[in-house]
């Protein structure tokens, strides 16, 4: 069974930076790709990130390229986002997730597995 478990979440001012992490029960983590999404209160949740089995290849939501990044280190089944110049739209619970397929995916519908979240507030 698939477990993914977020940190790393918590309120900070706008401008400020958070990184999340997402850790993976499997030892198959690697062979997977991997994403990140968001839902914020009263709205459908949304795409943040996804990044391939590899970690070469990677897709960012035009709200957060340039101020976030996807990572991963397959060594430590965990995927990394790192958020930069943070907004008060971004607040919202952060999800990690993992598809069945190596190639990176822009939509939740392409993902099986998904962590609790974990809650990110930017004050403004």
């Amino acid at each position: 069974q698939v477990q993914l478990v977020e940190s790393g979440g918590g309120l900070v001012q706008a401008g400020g930076s958070l990184r999340l992490s997402c850790a993976a029960s499997v030892r198959t983590f690697s062979s997977y790709a991997m994403g990140w999404f968001r839902q914020a209160p009263g709205k459908e949740r949304e795409f943040v990130a996804a990044i391939d089995w590899s970690g070469l290849g990677t897709i960012h939501a035009d709200s957060v390229r340039g101020r976030f990044t996807i990572s991963r280190d397959n060594a430590k089944n965990t995927v990394y986002l790192q958020m930069n110049s943070l907004k008060p739209e971004d607040t919202a619970v952060y999800y990690c997730a993992r598809r069945n397929q190596r190639t990176y995916y822009a939509k939740s519908d392409g993902y099986t597995y998904w962590g609790q979240g974990t809650q990110v507030t930017v004050s403004s």
